[in-house]
């Protein structure tokens, strides 16, 4: 499956479709390229890239992180079916791989980082900030510990990820798509079309009379599985969701205000500062600076004595907890407006700070947040009264009492559903509406009568649902569904004499007589449709119709499927128009960047495939897949 993706990626039309996944995967497919790589050796390690190894342990690491992302981005576990099935165990090895092989590249070169690069990327980064738009140590510090890193060490991961995006950007930036490229790619998103046509529909396929019972007959007995009575379940569901207890929770106004006292940082705006700030390469070089200040010499003026910008030297205006360097923000924002700190040590270095501006504190009235504070200490109370009916609930399950006694002593609203079906219809089949549907019934539908299943999340609450009664699928008679059986031999009817009338007008054309002759002969319309573009419907074309039209070309003729009510439509392209591209238009300048990316993600997939065959990469496909087979329940592999 890799190896026909990287295919499909090569040629120009695959870019566009893939672009929004290929940045992700590229990497992956330059290295499951070459089969051989599979091999076995020793039983604790997963991989080997050169001389460095990925134990079994790095890899069920990585996996399992890997597998809760994508279990959270669906809304609930993955099984391991699943992660096979999305090929995350290659994934997650490939990325390790990559990132070795990288790594040793950078180190090769003698690629390196400054410090403040690295915590200037850091404190950027949206993950890190808060409700304003800042950096939050505070986030910061918990988000790094509770993916089990220390600062140091979360530093250092990022040095080594940011070198390898210099790298990766030094190997494919700058690729320019061709202008051949550029035209054909126009061509095939913006080409329109224009088409003359007739449309043939019911009308066309004249009277059509009753089947004889022994055709009808014939026809259900060929197709009654398309007649059978589908399986229905009698359900009794049970929600507990905190959004809806939530609703009828009050609270008193005495509990909002000393909510609101609490939480008053959440509701302001803190104070933020203008600051620069001069980073020395000694403590001596910053105090002979800090004096010339003091004696009149201007913070700008020394910033280019030392050859720097004011862009190199304005931090921006930012808030105190923002600052990565503590010992700088607590200097930084004990200085008034306009003042020039002493020497400050800091974690990169020593440095001078300067404040051009002060905003002050801003805090939100107690009236302007009174609501939205109501509904956040309403939920939150919900979810816990949730979480005490759940065990209750729960302990009544396991004295094995039904859920409808269990409902009615907790007065809990239990709604009974007589009959449905795994597309969640009724017997009549008019559609029900459901919490959670296509969940709740696919367990409702693999569980059966008196079977206690534990219940479903959604939206932070629970669903029960008990089955307490089944109704088999089963074939139905002839004369139980003979109106629809009659209905859709009719339709099938009309769908032939229609297309056997499009053949016919299209042998015509194909024999000398013209559109407009024939249809002046059998009195139909002829119509004009302009503006058709590739891939879109346009009424009375369906998509496909659309898609036949430009398969034909200019002059040519064809019939092609119609859309809302029509069954036939014969038409003759008369018209092809492709727009010139402005090359300074917004839709020219999106297609060269998705096409310089297509190209630079190639280019970049093929320095890695270079990097693996001079590296060497080995791969222990017994050790990776017991790890995969054992990652649920973090199982040893030795």
């Amino acid at each position: 499956m890799l190896r026909g993706l990287r295919k499909a990626s090569s040629n120009w039309l695959g870019k566009l479709v893939m672009a929004a996944v290929v940045a992700f995967l590229v990497i992956s497919f330059a290295i499951w390229g070459i089969g051989d790589i599979f091999r076995g050796f020793g039983r604790s390690t997963v991989a080997k890239i050169g001389r460095t190894e990925i134990t079994v342990e790095q890899f069920r690491t990585q996996y399992n992180d890997r597998l809760q992302q994508y279990s959270r981005q669906f809304g609930r576990p993955l099984s391991m079916d699943q992660a096979r099935t999305l090929g995350l165990d290659r994934l997650v090895i490939a990325q390790l791989v990559s990132d070795i092989m990288l790594d040793e590249r950078t180190r090769a070169l003698g690629l390196n980082l400054s410090d403040a690069e690295v915590a200037k990327a850091i404190t950027t980064d949206p993950t890190f900030q808060g409700p304003n738009g800042q950096f939050d140590r505070v986030r910061f510090e918990n988000l790094i510990r509770s993916n089990g890193y220390t600062e140091a060490r979360f530093v250092a991961e990022q040095r080594r990820r940011l070198l390898r995006r210099e790298l990766a950007g030094t190997i494919a930036n700058g690729m320019a798509a061709p202008k051949a490229l550029l035209e054909a790619t126009n061509r095939y998103q913006n080409e329109q079309r224009t088409v003359e046509y007739v449309l043939l529909d019911r009308a066309q396929a004249g009277d059509i009379p009753p089947p004889a019972p022994e055709a009808l007959a014939k026809y259900f007995d060929e197709r009654k599985i398309l007649f059978r009575a589908p399986e229905f379940r009698k359900l009794a569901i049970v929600s507990l969701i905190p959004a809806e207890q939530a609703k009828w929770i009050e609270i008193p106004d005495a509990d909002l205000k000393r909510a609101y006292e609490d939480r008053r940082a959440r509701y302001g705006t803190p104070e933020r500062r203008q600051i620069e700030q001069i980073d020395f390469p000694n403590a001596e070089a910053a105090s002979a600076a800090a004096e010339r200040i003091a004696k009149g010499a201007s913070f700008a003026d020394l910033a280019k004595e030392l050859g720097k910008t004011e862009k190199d030297i304005d931090l921006g205006t930012v808030t105190k907890a923002s600052m990565i360097d503590r010992s700088v923000a607590d200097a930084a924002f004990a200085l008034k407006d306009g003042e020039v700190s002493a020497p400050v040590k800091g974690r990169f270095g020593t440095v001078l700070v300067k404040v051009l501006k002060i905003e002050p504190e801003q805090i939100r009235p107690f009236a302007e947040v009174a609501a939205e504070l109501k509904q956040e200490l309403a939920q939150a109370r919900a979810k816990s009264e949730v979480l005490d009916t759940y065990n209750k609930i729960e302990d009544a399950r396991l004295e094995g009492r039904p859920l409808a006694e269990v409902a009615a002593e907790l007065k809990l609203p239990m709604r009974n559903v007589e009959a449905i079906d795994r597309s969640g219809r009724d017997a009549a089949g008019m559609p029900i509406s459901l919490p959670d549907q296509q969940p709740l019934l696919a367990a409702a539908f693999s569980s059966d009568v008196g079977v206690e299943r534990d219940p479903l999340q959604f939206q932070d609450g629970y669903i029960w649902v008990d089955v307490l009664g089944i109704t088999p699928s089963h074939e139905r008679p002839l004369d139980d569904v003979k109106d629809q059986v009659e209905a859709r031999w009719r339709e099938q009817e009309i769908t032939t004499k229609v297309n056997a009338k499009a053949t016919e007008i299209l042998d015509k054309i194909k024999a000398g007589t013209t559109l407009a002759d024939i249809a002046a002969a059998d009195h139909l319309k002829i119509e004009t449709k302009s503006g058709l573009k590739r891939g879109e419907a346009a009424a009375p074309l369906s998509a496909a119709g659309v898609d036949t039209v430009f398969r034909t070309p200019k002059d040519g003729t064809g019939k092609a499927e119609g859309g809302q009510g029509a069954v036939q439509i014969v038409f003759r392209v008369t018209d092809i128009a492709v727009p010139t591209l402005d090359p300074g238009s917004e839709d020219a300048k999106r297609m060269v960047e998705v096409l310089n990316r297509g190209l630079s993600e190639d280019v970049f997939s093929e320095y890695i495939a270079r990097l693996q065959d001079e590296i060497g990469v080995t791969i222990n496909q017994g050790a990776l897949n017991q790890v995969v087979s054992g990652a649920a329940g973090g199982g040893d592999v030795d």
